[in-house]
């Protein structure tokens, strides 16, 4: 099968696999401010939902430990989904849409991922099956539609069964039963608590799932047992017997299981709703009931339900503004930027990836990229991230974002690097918006009524961050810098980070420009030559000769360098190398040769080389995880677009190939063997695709399929500021490109301070590293490369030559 005909680019934005075998696992997600929930291609689907803290309403088939969102996410036979069986009353043909549990190969298959809505497309027994799903706006809530049409042109009699598996839904008290009353299978359960504290803390949980139903069942049954019975979900017992036994589940794995029976005229088609989401009682149901099935008894008119709650759910997700649309030669890239990257940008930055204690880098770091959307919570963010700080300067290791939420899983470990993002995400927001007088405003402190400027809450961060450094004066990394795992190489309490020490220097260096603006000089001399201190200790202690290493542990043993079979380069410390400028021509020129050496693959840059394969007792668990996989040297993007962005950042045109290399890799290519060994819809960026390509090259370049990623706001931000060059300053808009030399031309149209900016680039073909840019603004020619005294609703016409 060719790619073009597995993979559909449509105009609309969606995108559609036509094939549920070659990409199994490829996913899409649905989010509002209440849940996320995702779909794989065949049905399988993780969803949660917050209250407050993230909970499951669909769970495994036995007792699930409680964690967060894993990459790579095993689906097995009895794994939580959503599926319809469908059995002709003629012939007992029977299958399942969307393609499991049965996976009867089908005469035609498409999964359609769109902004606001899945969607599946299916064909098969002369039968065609259109299934959605979306989301309201403000309820945890999944609103699924089933149309079922007669491509034979005979009457056709047909039974359809829902299948949604709810899952073991608590050991203490777990039962179903169909309710007429709301016409709705309901689910119940007690959450299981041991203390009596809890008792009183789960009070008004939504312990409950429902599935209710827009028409009344012809029968139903509520234990998962049962239906299955002994011949398995590839042709469960129930559906051989064609009515349901109406059975009630009495502390028994539930299902929801609704039987109608169809009657089709030639050509004519039948149309089912339905509601699928946990609750908490009663009235909890009948509202959903109400709200988003209020035509429930209605037999099939050939109309739909009213669909306001539809048009209002689209509406919130419009709400991820691109603030640029592009065309380029880069097929892949003009879709994926034009529709779907700003819509995880604002996932990230909305929502917080569902977490009531999103950790502080990244927090601040989503925050970084909603600046080109809604600079608004940006700067509310911040507010609050601020708030939160020590009066020492030290930062959190989570934002609570409630006054319920406590810090949970890693944030309970002690990590050192937080500091530092405010510094670098801030300078986004300054470029973008202009806005300095934020840094007048006074914030509290956490553990101090004290109100101090936004200003000095920044100066004392970064005080926090150069006390915290030894006697060489290198960054101590305590149990974790950016790199969670990486929590033995200094848990003694002597352990030093390079990467943190150079991020320390560039952080430094971006606020000793920002204390110029503020006519700060006495300060932004003293930090620029703290920068210079730091710069001077890791080019002498972490320098190995060809790249910087990753740190030194508590026993004084260098980590990431030559003399290491395992773990011997890293990205990070190269990247924020180039941008804390530690390095000099002939440093940068060897370590860069050195990653495109030891870390690049055909699906991107590896964030470390060789994986280790074993645990290293002097670095920590990153050295368990299994070789390739997270950040044991997988194509983790959030490394790789920060060595992106620090190349694009060296502003000599040098590496701009080099930068858009990394970049383009991040999205599945076009071609066939390139798109199957990722399984990978273009819809997102997902946190990283399988490394180790010279230790494991089979299973190289598979995704993780996990949307949750800090690197699509960097990726954002290198678009817009660096490749095509429209980033913000004080006087207005700079334009400094660094286009792929192989691209002739391009096109964007750029939203900025409430002006458009209409762009037409032009580059000769001996600009490998255009150095020369000129710039026609309405057709008149400008001095220099910076548009200024914009003004607000104005369109600006901009044509620029790169020779």
């Amino acid at each position: 099968m060719s790619i073009l005909n597995m993979i559909d680019y449509q105009s609309n934005g969606q995108v559609s696999l036509t094939s549920p075998t070659d990409m199994p696992n490829a996913v899409s997600f649905l989010w509002n401010k209440q849940m996320m929930v995702s779909f794989n291609c065949r049905g399988y689907a993780v969803g949660q939902f917050m209250q407050p803290e993230p909970a499951k309403y669909a769970k495994g088939p036995n007792i699930e430990a409680t964690t967060f969102i894993q990459p790579e996410h095993p689906y097995y036979s009895h794994h939580p989904g959503r599926f319809f069986y469908i059995k002709d009353e003629t012939n007992n043909e029977l299958f399942s849409v969307p393609y499991a549990p049965i996976k009867k190969p089908l005469d035609k298959f498409n999964f359609i991922a769109g902004q606001s809505e899945i969607c599946w497309h299916i064909e098969h027994n002369q039968l065609e099956v259109n299934l959605s799903v979306t989301l309201p706006v403000d309820d945890a809530a999944e609103l699924w539609r089933i149309i079922v049409k007669d491509l034979s042109g005979k009457q056709r009699k047909l039974h359809l069964y829902s299948y949604f598996p709810v899952g073991y839904m608590s050991w203490m008290n777990q039962s179903a039963h169909f309710d007429s009353e709301l016409n709705a299978i309901v689910c119940q359960s007690v959450t299981p608590y041991q203390k009596v504290a809890d008792y009183f803390k789960n009070q008004g949980s939504k312990d409950n799932t429902v599935l209710i139903s827009q028409r009344r069942p012809d029968s139903f049954e509520t234990r998962q047992g049962i239906f299955e019975g002994e011949s398995g979900l590839t042709n469960p017992e129930a559906i051989q017997h064609v009515r349901l036994d109406n059975g009630e589940a009495k502390y028994e794995t539930p299902v929801a299981s609704m039987h109608f029976a169809l009657t089709l005229d030639a050509h004519s088609t039948d149309e089912l709703e339905f509601v699928f989401a946990p609750v908490a009682n009663k009235a909890q149901i009948k509202a959903l009931s109400d709200n988003y099935l209020p035509t429930k008894h209605k037999q099939s008119s050939g109309l739909s339900s009213d669909d306001s709650w539809n048009t209002a759910f689209k509406e919130y997700i419009d709400q991820a503004v691109n603030c640029i649309d592009i065309s380029t030669p880069h097929d892949e890239l003009n879709h994926f930027v034009n529709h779907w990257l700003a819509r995880q940008v604002f996932y990230h930055g909305d929502v917080n990836r569902l977490s009531t204690d999103p950790q502080t880098r990244n927090y601040l770091q989503d925050a970084m990229g909603m600046v080109y959307i809604k600079p608004q919570a940006t700067k509310d963010a911040f507010i609050t991230a601020l708030s939160q700080q020590h009066r020492t300067g030290a930062m959190p290791n989570g934002i609570l974002l409630n006054e319920q939420a406590e810090l949970k899983y890693i944030n309970q470990v002690p990590h050192t690097d937080h500091c530092v993002w405010l510094v670098i995400c801030l300078q986004a927001y300054l470029d973008e918006t202009n806005d300095y007088s934020f840094l007048q405003q006074t914030l509290p402190f956490k553990d101090s009524g004290e109100q101090l400027s936004v200003f000095e809450h920044i100066n004392l961060a970064l005080e926090w961050l150069v006390k915290q450094r030894d006697h060489r004066g290198l960054s101590y990394i305590a149990q974790g810098d950016w790199c969670d795992p990486m929590n033995m190489v200094g848990y003694k309490g002597k352990g030093v980070s390079s990467w943190l020490s150079l991020a320390t220097s560039y952080a430094l260096r971006l606020w000793s420009n920002v204390a110029i603006k503020l006519q700060e000089h006495e300060l932004a001399e003293q930090l620029s030559v703290l920068s210079l201190q730091i710069n001077d200790s890791v080019n002498q202690h972490c320098w190995d000769g060809n790249w910087y290493g990753r740190g030194i542990t508590d026993d004084g043993v260098k980590f990431g360098v030559s003399d290491d079979v395992e773990g011997r380069i890293y990205a990070n410390p190269q990247s924020f190398a180039l941008l804390a400028n530690a390095s000099d021509e002939q440093q940068s020129q060897s370590m860069i040769e050195q990653v495109q050496q030891q870390l690049f693959t055909p699906f991107g840059l590896m964030m470390l080389a060789p994986s280790y394969t074993q645990m290293r007792e002097d670095v920590g668990r990153v050295t368990q995880k299994y070789p390739g996989s997270a950040e044991n040297g997988s194509v983790y993007n959030h490394a790789a677009i920060f060595y992106a962005y620090a190349l694009y950042d060296e502003h000599s045109n040098k590496h701009k190939d080099t930068a858009w290399q990394v970049m383009s890799k991040m999205l599945p290519s076009s071609e066939q063997g390139d798109q199957i060994a990722r399984g990978q819809l273009p819809v997102f960026i997902p946190n990283y695709y399988r490394g180790a390509y010279f230790q494991h090259p089979d299973v190289a370049g598979k995704s993780s399929q996990l949307f949750n990623t800090g690197t699509v706001a960097w990726y954002y931000r290198c678009l817009i500021e660096k490749l095509f060059g429209l980033q913000g300053c004080e006087r207005g808009l700079k334009i400094a490109p660094q286009l792929p030399s192989n691209w002739p031309q391009a096109s964007v149209t750029r939203r900025f301070r409430g002006a458009t900016f209409e762009v037409d680039y032009k580059q000769s073909q001996s600009s490998e590293a255009a150095s020369t840019v000129k710039v026609r603004l309405n057709g008149q020619p400008i001095v220099g490369n910076i548009i200024d005294d914009i003004e607000a609703g104005k369109h600006y016409k901009v044509n620029v030559e790169l020779s």
